[in-house]
């Protein structure tokens, strides 16, 4: 559950995001509604005035502290809130498939953010799998994400193979060794053939967010200087740049407060064109766009080694050059986090890279090259495999759920 668009270029996949506003007509009760996934975001962007769209809900499971949010004067709880995206996923694949459905097989990161102990992660697991209930499932499961997306590379297999697994997602990476193959299947998989796992909370979320603070926060004025009592000082507070890092939170900039902030600004920058680029993306709510355009240049800077950051929506207009070894540099340290984890893994499965039959990557960060790079280097291009980066999770549940339902005699 992160942020970015509503829904991935294949059309098969989209955000886990929920949006709850208050529909309030003459003569009748106010209602509260909510939508989830593409409906969710469709909607918060037509709605004038805007009810609360929210997303994430997974990266706050472990948090003991965080149990939930009041909206519109009610209280919901974090379950509350995940059951609500979990329950139009099950009625919508009642739908499709024209029989009730009460059992899930749930994916999982290795690690949930947050979680510093394995108690952390069971208590994150636990409200989860209490969401799942509350949504209308009475029997759930869960597996690790890429142990699933292994289940996912194994059915293209005819040979056993001992292969790492990478799962980039939104705001979780995860890595796991495991044997795989036909060989496996037929003699039953067992506890010894997943070598071991590892969670790291960040991916392609932090990556965006690099490219909004060293790119497009810039060019509307992050480092401009205005001048005060003969000195120069930040024209803008960092904190209202610090909002646009996730496109749902500009529309918390959209206050008396900030208007205020940012007119004073304009008069006494020494660049006030930037601060008015910035008004104008706050002013028209154009958070979302903006991340759609971010999105669209880390693609292309995926594609090629240079590209253009353009946006161009309602009156403000953007067109930003950026060299792929930019972008590079600006997630060196997040690269850095991912290389340790690997070598942490191969540690402490006691398995040396030569022993690696294959890598399979899969989660729509896996296509950065730079990403890809860290494991050719270890590995070898030759041994790197990828396929289906936004569903292969998904599939490999399936996969699960099919052995777990005949092993049970199901």
């Amino acid at each position: 559950m992160g942020a970015g668009p509503a829904m991935d270029s294949s059309g098969f996949s989209f955000r886990s995001v929920l949006y709850i506003e208050q529909l309030k007509e003459a003569g009748k009760p106010r209602r509260i509604l909510s939508r989830s996934g593409p409906a969710a975001i469709e909607r918060y962007l037509a709605a004038e005035e805007k009810g609360r769209l929210i997303q994430s809900l997974k990266s706050w499971l472990a948090n003991r502290m965080f149990t939930g949010t009041e909206i519109f004067g009610r209280h919901y709880t974090i379950e509350d809130l995940t059951a609500r995206i979990l329950s139009d996923l099950r009625q919508h694949a009642e739908r499709e498939f024209g029989a009730p459905i009460r059992y899930a097989m749930a994916g999982r990161p290795v690690r949930f953010v947050g979680a510093d102990t394995e108690e952390d992660d069971a208590y994150a697991l636990s409200r989860l799998r209490e969401a799942y209930l509350m949504a209308g499932f009475e029997d759930v499961d869960f597996e690790m994400e890429p142990v699933a997306a292994a289940y996912a590379y194994e059915s293209t297999l005819d040979h056993d193979e001992l292969i790492l697994i990478g799962d980039f997602g939104g705001g979780t990476s995860d890595f796991s060794v495991i044997r795989v193959g036909p060989g496996v299947r037929r003699r039953g998989r067992t506890a010894q053939d997943l070598l071991g796992n590892q969670g790291l909370a960040l991916a392609g979320d932090a990556f965006d967010a690099r490219i909004v603070r060293k790119l497009v926060s810039p060019a509307l004025g992050a480092h401009s200087e205005a001048r005060s009592l003969n000195k120069l000082m930040p024209a803008v507070p960092a904190w209202i740049y610090a909002n646009l890092e996730r496109w749902h939170y500009l529309s918390f900039l959209r206050t008396r407060n900030v208007a205020e902030i940012l007119k004073s600004a304009r008069v006494r920058a020494l660049e006030p064109e930037k601060i008015e680029a910035l008004t104008l993306l706050i002013e028209e709510d154009l958070g979302y766009q903006l991340h759609q355009a971010v999105q669209q240049v880390k693609v292309e800077l995926s594609r090629s080694e240079a590209a253009e950051f353009r946006f161009r929506e309602g009156s403000l207009d953007l067109c930003i050059p950026v060299a792929r070894t930019d972008f590079e540099q600006w997630i060196a340290e997040e690269l850095r986090r991912v290389e340790a984890a690997v070598d942490s893994l191969l540690e402490r499965c006691g398995v040396g890279r030569g022993e690696i039959d294959r890598v399979f990557l899969t989660g729509g960060t896996s296509f950065v090259p730079a990403v890809r790079r860290i494991f050719q280097g270890r590995f070898g291009e030759e041994r790197i495999r990828s396929g289906n980066e936004f569903t292969s999770v998904a599939h490999g549940l399936a996969l699960c759920a099919l052995d777990s339902r005949k092993s049970a005699g199901k």
